[in-house]
């Protein structure tokens, strides 16, 4: 498995437009050949995705795929270009409670 991690920072309200529009997001991103999951979270100056896919190659279809949907859905905001930290993964393990 790989995952990747994006950062955007600059734009405290991010989080919560994307948790609007999650079923957008969710059609886009789990299209992706190889994708098993994304998660979102809420920091205090933006947002951080984590996307877990089977491979590196699919990884970079989410990043290229996310990067169009914030482009066409979201123009006004005038993202930077994300951090992005991404790699295999060492250990895994879940436990599955409900989100709030």
């Amino acid at each position: 498995m790989h995952t990747v991690i994006r950062g955007y920072a600059g734009h405290q309200g991010l989080a919560d437009e994307l948790k609007r529009r999650g079923k957008d997001i969710e059609a886009e991103l789990s299209s992706v050949p190889g994708f098993i999951a994304y998660y979102l979270l809420k920091t205090d100056d933006g947002a951080l995705s984590i996307t877990i896919c089977e491979d590196p190659r699919s990884c970079d279809e989410s990043t290229r795929r996310a990067a169009a949907w914030l482009g066409r859905n979201l123009p006004d905001l005038k993202l930077h270009p994300p951090q992005v930290v991404e790699g295999a993964v060492s250990l895994q393990f879940t436990r599955t409670p409900a989100l709030a």
